[in-house]
């Protein structure tokens, strides 16, 4: 056995050794491995950077009200009314100000994006100091909140990253309507920062939206407190909403763009194959190229079993060179790189793409798959050169 492993070792030291003689080549497998490795990680990583700031937003003890059947708060609706009425539900924590309920609008403004100078949808959201307190990690960058009944407004930084025009004390019309940036806010990069925050009552009366609203939040005694809340939904005649955790809420929103992940593997399977046949190709030229070395070696001893192995180390140092390079390049290129795109409510989500460890490990994976499969078959080959080549290629 140690025999047999001081052999492998010695022809895989070798065929490492040799790779300059075959330079370009191999730095063509490397190069192929590298760009399939950097695709597949710019799509994951895309999907991954607005799962996270989607699903970053939401808060386990805060319930989230929406009509029945509606998949955004977009398309749902709530009465005054109706809003009195579920402060009323059992489990919402209370305060000396009364239940900690935050009914709130939601408004789809143009805004004109940096990168493409073209508009895109921006949510305007209304609502009140309790809607504030209720976003974790929410912090003024700059300036101050907006006045109740004022024609103010406060920013998201994500707004401020990928939109013009909504820097502080910048006013901005929206149709017949302007408005003066008194504010940026982050909370911590997830959804909320893509949004522009007024007045509730404000914005409905500049929108003829009467008293209702959209959308309710409201914090909860405790995450157990939800199936309680949505049993006095139902029984509840004048209610049509169902409640559900806010968390929950926007880890179903991350998954929108998860068909880029999707998309991501199927175009570097695709790449991989054409990978495949290039690094076939090198490796085959690379037995050929040391016939008669592994000719020899078999003549004096060596096993075909050291052959296959040494061949088969090649192919997998070559494609993970290439993954390194291509986890590198995807990391200096893409990781943190922010952008937005349409969310589920048709606008505009500022994230960030993120690389994870179990990203990386998927790309290496894949490189090691193109490694294996195009080492193998050479490798067998290179078990079965004949003995009599090393005589051959003497005389």
């Amino acid at each position: 056995m140690s025999t047999l492993l001081s052999q492998s070792a010695a022809v895989i030291k070798m065929n490492i050794q040799s790779l300059p003689r075959r330079l370009w080549m191999s730095l063509a497998m490397v190069f192929a491995s590298a760009v399939v490795v950097a695709i597949l990680l710019a799509f994951l990583a895309m999907s991954k950077g607005f799962e996270a700031t989607m699903q970053s937003a939401g808060s386990d003890d805060v319930a989230f009200f929406m009509r029945t059947g509606s998949s955004a708060e977009l398309n749902s609706s709530a009465s005054r009314e109706q809003v009195n009425l579920m402060e009323n539900a059992p489990g919402i924590r209370r305060d000396e100000q009364g239940p900690m309920v935050s009914p709130e609008l939601y408004v789809i403004v143009d805004g004109i994006k940096k990168s493409t100078q073209q508009e895109a949808n921006i949510p305007l959201r209304g609502l009140e100091q309790r809607g504030v307190d209720m976003r974790k990690g929410f912090t003024l960058v700059s300036g101050r909140l907006f006045n109740p009944g004022t024609d103010e407004l406060i920013v998201g930084a994500g707004v401020i990253n990928q939109f013009d025009g909504f820097e502080l004390g910048q006013e901005i019309r929206f149709g017949k309507y302007t408005w003066k940036v008194v504010g940026v806010f982050s909370t911590g990069g997830n959804v909320f920062e893509s949004e522009l925050w007024a007045d509730a009552k404000v914005i409905q009366n500049l929108y003829n939206r009467g008293s209702s609203y959209q959308s309710v939040r409201a914090r909860m005694e405790s995450p157990d407190s939800l199936s309680k809340i949505n049993e006095y939904l139902k029984s509840e005649s004048r209610l049509t909403h169902e409640a559900q955790a806010e968390s929950a809420y926007f880890a179903e929103q991350g998954k929108s763009l998860g068909y880029m992940a999707m998309f991501g593997w199927v175009i570097s399977s695709i790449m991989a194959l054409g990978a495949l046949a290039g690094a076939l190709n090198t490796m085959y030229t690379s037995v050929s190229d040391r016939a008669m070395e592994i000719a020899t070696l078999r003549a004096i001893g060596f096993s075909s079993f050291s052959a296959f192995i040494g061949t088969m180390a090649e192919a997998m140092t070559l494609a993970v060179v290439g993954s390194l390079v291509g986890s590198l390049a995807a990391f200096i290129f893409f990781d943190g790189l922010s952008t937005s795109t349409l969310g589920g409510s048709f606008t505009q989500v500022v994230f960030s793409f993120k690389l994870t460890p179990e990203l990386f490990m998927n790309g290496i994976t894949l490189a090691l798959i193109i490694g294996f499969v195009s080492g193998f078959f050479p490798a067998w080959r290179a078990a079965r050169v004949p003995v009599i080549v090393a005589f051959q290629s003497g005389r």
